[in-house]
């Protein structure tokens, strides 16, 4: 069965594997600890940190072990915040991080900190002009920025480099969340402050790094110990690091090939979706993007369907539909960007990923999205206008979700003369997006929202097509 979710989580490495077991015999003392068995575990740690600091470019004593990447994201976050309070309680950040990140600056605003959010364009890409800009406003003091290397949603990879720059000139540490690229290679740039995580590259799940650049200020939060310099307190993990470091290791020697080898994979099927499936939009940058990423959406297709129909079929891939979130609102990422979010697919191709399996996907993945479709009665094509149309009409999809409203707008489009009017009534979230962005690619003028008094919001739309 072909697994095609990498960007949540790859699958164990071989030498994550045998790391992982052969560390178990060697490595289950306290390293602590003075006698043999904890030297010889204090070995495999210092050798593991060594490794995993030498694939990120830092220094050992600059790098700890973390039982999580999220650990590491608050971690570092809470930390950077508390050791430049003097500065300011500012805190940037960019509107597509992880979820991670931008629960940490919720509980710093909630706390009486300053949050700014940097929007990216269509692409998913921050301007870094723009952040550079972040960083100066305010009047709280701006104590930390922070910038994910690489999208875990579109691929989309960030200008590290140029906002590194913009927060040295500004002497702000730029905190990089590298758990989407890291395993791909290191993240150029000045970057102060970097946390990642080890399921991403193919180690075990529980555990992540973080690598705080000395001088930057810093002052660990919460009750610590003696282990990992006091940033990540309790016992290490001693086998899961060992294999976490040693697959960091692995993928990195083989990253070079693989990644040409994906990225052929991954231009086919940014090709191939758009002609094989009619009304998709790809979503994403389609150079500055990581090899093995690819995401799309699929007007008219309920996000859950479509994703169990393919696992059916023998796919695992995942979505930031708002179909399938139990929020039941569109990912924060593709509403940032401003796309269609309705039948989202995210595939992201592990290392070894076969070409027929590749192949095999795009033969399925017409008739599925066409039995979904059909399914929701979504309309085959868009219709004439009749003889006698009317100027304008309303549309009432109040309290059904995604993708109605817009299955419904597309239906009656055709009901209304050049010039007229559709107004479609929802009250769910993914209509502020999908409702404009259909309008995009039917070539339909989107007028704008207002409040309905019958409740929810009244998106207008005129025909010009």
């Amino acid at each position: 069965m072909p697994y095609f979710d990498a960007a949540s989580a790859a699958p164990l490495h071989p030498v994550a594997r045998q790391a992982l077991l052969a560390s178990l015999d060697e490595g289950w003392a306290d390293p602590a600890r003075l006698y043999r068995e904890g030297r010889r575990a204090r070995l495999l740690l210092d050798a593991a940190r060594e490794a995993a600091a030498e694939a990120v470019g830092c220094r050992p004593d600059e790098l700890v072990f973390t039982p999580s990447g999220t650990r590491a994201v608050h971690a570092g976050i809470s930390g950077a915040l508390a050791g430049r309070r003097r500065v300011g309680q500012g805190l940037v950040v960019s509107a597509v991080e992880h979820s991670s990140v931008l629960h940490a600056a919720e509980r710093h605003a909630a706390s009486g900190g300053s949050v700014t959010e940097v929007p990216v364009g269509r692409s998913g890409a921050v301007d870094a002009a723009a952040f550079a800009a972040a960083l100066a406003a305010g009047d709280s003091g701006t104590a930390l920025a922070c910038l994910q290397s690489a999208n875990h949603e579109v691929g989309t990879e960030q200008p590290v480099a140029e906002v590194a720059e913009a927060c040295r000139a500004a002497g702000v540490p730029l905190l990089v969340d590298a758990a989407q690229s890291l395993g791909w290679g290191p993240v150029e740039g000045g970057w102060s402050l970097l946390a990642a995580s080890a399921h991403k590259w193919g180690g075990p799940a529980g555990v992540g790094l973080l690598a705080v650049r000395k001088g930057v200020r810093f002052a660990p939060q919460g009750p610590s110990d003696e282990r990992e310099s006091g940033r990540a307190p309790g016992f290490e993990n001693l086998p899961a690091i060992v294999a976490a470091a040693a697959s960091l290791r692995a993928v990195r020697a083989e990253a070079a090939a693989e990644a040409a080898r994906l990225r052929v994979l991954v231009d086919r099927i940014r090709a191939r979706v758009p002609e094989l499936v009619p009304d998709v939009e790809v979503v994403g940058d389609p150079v500055r993007r990581l090899p093995h990423l690819v995401t799309f959406s699929c007007l008219y297709v309920d996000g859950e369907t479509l994703l169990h129909e393919l696992d059916r079929e023998g796919f695992s891939v995942s979505s930031g539909s708002s179909c399938t979130s139990s929020t039941l609102t569109p990912s924060h990422v593709l509403r940032a960007m401003g796309v269609l979010s309705e039948g989202n697919v995210r595939v992201s191709l592990p290392a070894g990923t076969a070409e027929e399996d590749v192949d095999r996907f795009l033969d399925v993945l017409p008739g599925v999205v066409a039995g979904v479709r059909e399914r929701l009665g979504a309309p085959a094509a868009p219709a004439a206008a009749p003889a006698a149309a009317a100027g304008s009409l309303v549309v009432d999809a109040l309290g059904r979700r995604c993708p109605v409203p817009v299955i419904e707008l597309a239906k009656v489009i055709g009901d209304v003369p050049v010039g007229g009017t559709v107004t479609v009534l929802a009250d769910d979230a993914a209509a502020r997006l999908d409702i404009p962005a259909w309008c995009e690619m039917r070539g339909q003028e989107y007028v704008g929202e207002e409040p309905s008094a019958r409740g929810g919001v009244a998106y207008v739309v005129r025909r010009v097509a």
